[in-house]
């Protein structure tokens, strides 16, 4: 579980709990458990749904929901209490906090004061410290062409994650017509992405992981539709309220996209902390990624995600060599995996991962590196193992022919 915190909310009134629903969903640092419209319900869907927020609002019955206040003390000492009211009466203030609330937050209800409030209550759970990670990591993979090997790097990216016994992994098949992250894994999955996204609305914690695949890598997968005319089913807003949900249960969550950059794609681009675009040294993938740069920087933030990966690196049919593409792209490249066919192709016939089948490849060691390079970590190098890095690699491309 990562330091999401889970909220559940109480207020008689639709149109103010609406209003707070919205704000809730629209933040990455919270997801929105459970919702009740009667106080006399809440304590029971607190002692159901045991979430780490409790969100009341007091304007209906001030009374009657700071006794609930003082009983969800009671029977659930480990759930923090907000409140919510219209009111700045002093005295009111002060029973709230008397009943146990640990924020007083006015409203309508600002932002950053809520922001504020939720630091809080995560500084006080979670500790300060700055090595813990704060929150789920959302990584997008997504190519600037077919055929570069988005969906081979996405699904051994996840299970080099999954190797560590602290983080927990999600990969998210976003492909929703030709995607095959579930034949790559050897998986027959019970569930779909369509399944998830349709009942979205109704799944808690324990649910949401019996709907995904689990890998013996420790990965679950979320993969695309079966039908074909399904995909149609699936809106932006499906995956927007899907990737909430899986950020809130899992400490990475890998998405691969498709090559349209649909509306789909793009939200799941908006919403990923770290963009890892995979090309091939060569033309066409080159003009590519220097469209959808020019496309991204238009675009608040997105540019700034985004790390260039070089698949297939050290292939002998004439590439383009490593200085020339950055001078192309106008960026460093952020990692290259080697070029190893006989091995990718063994996995991908075999639909075992990397990491299970080939653990002492050079391809291997160069994904488990990039994965520890995602979460910050200090990569290790090996002179018994095949250069991953910009200044080993590079050496070994040959020289675009000068004209």
């Amino acid at each position: 579980m990562s330091n999401v915190l889970r909220l559940a909310l109480v207020d008689p009134n639709d149109t103010t709990r609406d209003t707070l629903k919205k704000i809730l969903l629209g933040m990455d640092t919270v997801w929105l458990e459970a919702e009740c419209s009667r106080y006399e319900f809440f304590a029971d869907v607190v002692t159901q749904t045991h979430p780490d927020i409790g969100l009341v609002v007091l304007d209906n019955n001030p009374d009657k929901a700071l006794d609930l206040v003082r009983s969800l003390g009671e029977i659930c000492p480990e759930c923090s209490v907000l409140v919510v009211s219209s009111s700045s009466d002093g005295n009111l203030i002060l029973r709230a906090m008397r009943a146990g609330a640990k924020e007083f937050l006015a409203q309508p209800l600002q932002i950053e004061d809520l922001v504020g409030a939720l630091n809080r209550i995560s500084d006080h759970r979670f500790g300060r410290s700055d090595s813990r990670s704060r929150g789920s990591q959302v990584i997008a993979v997504a190519g600037v062409a077919g055929g570069v090997g988005t969906t081979s790097v996405a699904v051994n990216l996840g299970c080099a994650l999954a190797r560590r016994e602290t983080n927990n992994v999600t990969l998210i098949d976003l492909d929703l017509c030709l995607g095959d992250a579930d034949v790559q894994l050897d998986a027959i999955p019970d569930y779909t992405l369509l399944d998830v996204a349709q009942n979205v609305t109704r799944l808690d914690f324990a649910l949401l992981k019996r709907s995904l695949t689990k890998h013996s890598s420790g990965l679950y997968l979320l993969p695309r539709p079966v039908q074909l005319e399904d995909t149609s089913l699936v809106s932006p807003e499906d995956i927007q309220r899907v990737i909430g949900l899986l950020k809130a249960s899992f400490t990475h969550v890998i998405v691969d996209l498709s090559k349209a950059y649909s509306p789909i794609d793009m939200v799941a681009l908006e919403m990923a902390d770290q963009i890892l675009l995979v090309i091939q040294l060569d033309l066409p993938c080159l003009r590519n990624v220097v469209r959808l740069m020019a496309s991204f920087k238009e675009m608040d933030g997105m540019a700034d995600k985004v790390k260039i990966l070089i698949n297939r690196a050290g292939l002998e049919q004439g590439q383009i060599t490593l200085k020339k593409a950055e001078e192309t792209i106008g960026r460093e490249i952020f990692w290259q995996l080697p070029n190893d066919y006989r091995t990718m192709v063994e996995v991908r016939n075999n639909g075992v991962p990397l990491v299970q089948q080939s653990p002492k490849a050079g391809i291997t060691h160069s994904i488990i590196a990039l994965a520890d390079a995602l979460e910050g970590d200090r990569v290790k190098t090996d002179s018994s193992t095949p250069a991953t890095a910009k200044s080993g690699l590079g050496r070994l491309l040959s020289l675009w022919p000068k004209k």
